[in-house]
């Protein structure tokens, strides 16, 4: 009987360690697919997740090249600069220049001529919008055009640019802080204490060279550019206007100019006898000298 119980007891035992195992593959089994369930449930999520910056964070830079054509540049150029300052823009350059083609002048009467001017007028406009006001200016200056030739708009996302000039910034920050830290307690010779403090302006050079390139990029991203090329058809100009006398109009008749002629001789007559009057010594002793030598050379 003993036998048999210690046998029934190992048989048992057995089955026991059996079914236990069998649990144990079995749970492990269901905590590896379960695993797996939740990694591709993961992959799923981080492929339909997107990897885009929000809308809110970002940073654009807007331009505007527009080419146009207007009925007048002078009055388009007058309502265009008075929408920018109205939006709170302002223009930074202006050139409104005249060419001139051809130019003719017609003889329409004796003192008379018509003169004709063939020009065109144009003007290279800059102005600078406030970002927000982009769109709103953009649409009003569209209301002076007459033909358009091109007009191309960009944005420019720079808000990763900006976040790199600012962690550029922090890093040199802190490698100042590293630089000084170590000339305070290590720096001992002389050579020493100056590379550490070149390194030091170099860092801060670096620094500075970053804070500007932020500046220039946030004033870029809050006032947008936009340039504008405006024309206008070749305009055709004609105006009347007197000839010029010809200098001989002026001259007196022939009596009149024989008189002034008699009146200018007599003036040089009188000269000349003044002339005379006022050598007679020399003319005396000329006369005298030739005398005596006309004597001498007989004898």
């Amino acid at each position: 009987m003993k036998t048999i119980s210690k046998i029934s007891l190992l048989i048992f035992s057995v089955l026991l360690l059996i079914i236990s195992c069998k649990q144990a593959e079995t749970t492990a089994e269901e905590a590896t697919a379960s695993n797996e369930k939740t990694e591709m449930s993961t992959d799923v999520i981080g492929k339909n997740k997107p990897n885009t910056m929000p809308p809110s964070q970002r940073k654009f830079i807007r331009t505007a090249d527009i080419k146009f054509k207007v009925k007048n540049v002078s009055k388009s150029t007058d309502a265009i600069e008075n929408a920018t300052r109205k939006y709170g823009g302002f223009v930074a350059a202006s050139n409104l220049e005249s060419t001139i083609h051809q130019e003719l002048s017609t003889k329409i009467s004796q003192d008379s001529t018509l003169e004709t001017t063939k020009y065109s007028v144009e003007n290279n406009i800059t102005l600078r919008i406030p970002n927000t006001q982009f769109d709103t200016v953009v649409k009003t200056i569209a209301k002076e055009i007459a033909f358009l030739d091109s007009r191309n708009i960009k944005a420019d996302d720079v808000a990763l640019q900006l976040l790199s000039n600012e962690m550029a910034q922090n890093r040199n920050v802190e490698h100042q802080k590293r630089l000084k830290t170590a000339i305070d307690t290590k720096g001992k010779k002389l050579n020493q204490i100056v590379d550490s403090e070149d390194k030091v302006d170099a860092t801060h050079a670096e620094q500075d060279a970053k804070k500007i390139e932020n500046l220039t990029l946030q004033d870029q991203v809050n006032f947008s550019t936009v340039t504008l090329h405006i024309y206008q058809r070749e305009t055709i100009k004609q105006e009347v206007v007197a000839n010029e006398k010809d200098p001989h109009a002026y001259q007196p008749n022939l009596g009149l100019q024989l008189m002034d002629s008699i009146k200018s001789g007599w003036y040089i007559l009188e000269s000349l006898l003044v002339f005379i009057v006022q050598i007679w010594s020399l003319i005396l002793l000329g006369v005298l000298i030739f005398l005596l030598f006309k004597r001498y050379t007989k004898k």
